[in-house]
């Protein structure tokens, strides 16, 4: 005989929906001490009574947690909202499948296993390449400065909420969320690091003219504070990286002793590399090449395997630390900041430091740069670490 299921029951499911995307939307808002919120979902995920309300709940907290990406491509390409949609409902597909295939009906450590495999999916390729929103980010909000132990408890915590435990597990994140809102401060500066947030939009980048390479060596002189500064400018600020840029900044440094990092790309005949450049009046040259460039807009993978050259290269493992004035920085450029393993793999290198540039002009109207802060400064509470940053908005 075919089960029907009674309104009852299609409420509950339903309401597990609506609340999946309360989660994910308050959860993921830009505000880091939000972050706790995104923690309940396992416990949504495991209370489905079939796969399809966990595929259904799966994807309501991803599409609510990733609400400004379909606005966000609009301004990118200047299109209207459709081109925004397909990739925002293509890419919720790599979490709602994950989450759809290793979930059961059966309640005990099966499912709690299951979930953790789930996270662990998500956080490393090729599944979180697209691993946004991951709940592990709040372990920086509830545990900040217990490194990779904070990690391991954020951890253990997730999956308890998929077990009969999970009402305790939520009275204790509640419980550690309120002691850690109580002292809440934003994490330190890095001594002698200056960030300059800028205000050019997209044409940050764009602008290759003399003026505006002029305009930025201004700004950088007015934010050094006396000597031995660095100073941070953000993503794509110097446009594309030659020897004709170079030599004009060095020539603007001279014998100051300043040093300034700057986002650029490089370009060949196969495509091009997101950087950081370090520049000094005596030396100039490429600092770190982005490991996971922003997917689709940027990475293409796809164009190789058609014979095409373009798009941004993808060093997914490459470079996760960087040296500078003896000091070891973790760098993320962008995207790499809405991701969990490029500040994982950069951890493992115990940096003193973390550095996050991006050039987020196309979040206007949209919550993406505040979450992608929220979530740099949940890493580096985390472990620890001074931040510094540099946006262009």
């Amino acid at each position: 005989m075919r089960f029907s299921p009674s309104r009852h029951e299609i409420l509950l499911q339903v309401a597990l929906v609506v609340l999946s995307v309360a989660v994910g939307a308050v959860g993921w808002s830009g505000n880091p001490l939000a972050l706790p919120l995104t923690m309940l979902f396992p416990a949504l995920w495991a209370s489905a009574r079939s796969r399809m309300t966990a595929a259904l709940v799966s994807a309501a907290y991803f599409l609510a947690a990733s609400r400004g990406l379909p606005q966000g491509v609009a301004n990118f390409y200047g299109s209207d909202i459709w081109p925004g949609l397909l990739l925002w409902l293509g890419a919720s597909l790599s979490f709602t499948l994950v989450h759809l295939l290793l979930w059961t009906g059966r309640p005990g450590g099966g499912r709690a296993v299951r979930f953790g495999l789930a996270a662990v999916l998500m956080a490393v390729p090729p599944f979180g390449i697209v691993g946004w929103a991951h709940p592990l980010t709040a372990a920086g909000v509830l545990f900040p400065g217990c490194a990779w132990l904070g990690l391991a408890g954020a951890m253990a915590v997730l999956t308890v909420m998929t077990t009969n435990w999970w009402r305790a597990a939520a009275i204790t994140i509640a419980g550690i969320w309120l002691w850690s809102a109580a002292s809440w401060t934003a994490p330190p500066l890095p001594d002698g690091i200056v960030g300059v947030d800028l205000d050019m939009g997209q044409s940050l980048g764009r602008d290759s003219s003399l003026g505006r390479q002029h305009d930025l060596i201004t700004t950088v002189m007015q934010a050094a504070r006396g000597d031995g500064a660095i100073v941070v400018l953000p993503e794509s600020a110097l446009g594309f990286w030659t020897p004709s840029v170079e030599r004009l900044w060095r020539d603007a440094l001279g014998d100051r002793d300043l040093l300034v990092i700057a986002g650029a790309a490089v370009i060949d005949s196969r495509g091009y590399d997101n950087v950081l450049v370090e520049i000094a009046g005596r030396e100039a040259g490429i600092l770190y090449r982005e490991r996971m460039p922003v997917p689709v807009s940027m990475w293409q993978p796809w164009r190789g395997a058609m014979g095409k050259n373009g798009g941004a290269r993808a060093n997914l493992f490459a470079n996760p630390i960087i040296q500078l004035a003896g000091r070891r920085i973790a760098p993320l450029i962008c995207y790499e900041q809405l991701v969990v393993w490029p500040v994982l793999q950069s951890m493992l290198h115990r940096p003193n430091a973390i550095i996050a540039i991006g050039n987020c002009w196309w979040t206007a109207g949209t919550s993406i740069i505040d979450i992608q802060n929220a979530s740099t400064i949940a890493w580096a509470h985390l472990f620890g670490l001074p931040l510094v940053t540099a946006i262009n908005r």
